[in-house]
Formats: structure tokens, sequence, C-alpha cells
């Protein structure tokens, strides 16, 4: 049984998360409201993560993905570990009809301990590839790194 998977990071790359979930389907874009896109993480390094903030918003795609991709995903984003479930109930704007269409789907999130840092730049170019590839606003990763860089100077 297919379930619906959100990604607001490097899974939006396409080539890469046809690599990683052979399985998932593109179903369409949305946006998450009242949250904004953070890097954060580890010594081992900063990756994306969503949080609660009144007004903003974060642009997403939506996928539908296989059990055995939710298992790959899961291994991937350090799941429970590093990450956590969250489930989202969305306006999902479908990619061949074009029709709105109301999706419950999940979304990774990294605990809230995690520290603000700056990504590398290849995780970074990673995620840029995926905004180009669903037409997103690059200004949204320029936001959180510039919040990432005034805590990190």
């Amino acid at each position: 049984m297919k379930r619906f998977y959100i990604a607001y990071g490097s899974n939006l790359n396409v080539r890469q998360m046809r690599m990683r979930c052979p399985d998932a389907v593109i179903i369409g874009t949305a946006f998450i409201p009242d949250y904004r896109l953070l890097f954060k993480g580890s010594k081992s390094g900063n990756y994306l993560t969503i949080e609660p903030h009144s007004g903003s918003r974060v642009p997403v795609a939506v996928w539908a993905v296989s059990a055995r991709d939710e298992r790959n995903l899961d291994r991937y984003e350090g799941f429970p570990d590093f990450y956590y479930k969250k489930g989202f109930s969305l306006d999902v704007k479908q990619s061949e009809s074009r029709k709105i269409c109301k999706l419950t789907a999940f979304a990774y999130i990294m605990h809230e301990e995690r520290k603000l840092g700056l990504p590398s730049t290849s995780y970074l170019q990673t995620c840029g590839t995926g905004y180009r590839d669903f037409g997103f606003d690059l200004q949204y990763l320029l936001d959180a790194m510039d919040a990432s860089r005034k805590v990190v100077q």
C-alpha cells in the first residue's frame, strides 16, 4: 500500500529520489503553511528541516511511496534518531491534472534540539537542483541559509 510523502529538501531532487525510491511517483506540489525551512544538524553535517513559524510557508513535493521506498527513506533520514515523522493535511496541486486535492502525507522533521548550521556545498546544490526540478523559488533556500549564517557568525 502506498503512502504520501512530503519532500522539502534533497528529496526534491528527482534524479536522486528515483535512485533512492524506485517505486515513488510524483503526485504534485503544495505549501506547508506556518512553517519555515532551516538548516540544522550535527558535527557530521547540516541538513534541511522545517519548524513552525507563523506567516511563513514551505514549498514541497508530494510523492506516493511504497513500503520499500519508505524503509529506504527511514534509513536515509536517520529515522527515528535524527528525524521523526509528522503528518500534514495539504492542498496538493496534482502534476498531471493541475487540480487541487486534499491529501494527508508525512514529512521527516529533525528533532528540535539540533543546532542551526551551514550545509555542505554539495548538499545545497542537490537541494537547489530539486527546487529547479519543481520550479520552486530558490529564495526559500537562501532565507534558510541566512538564518543559519546569522547564528554561526
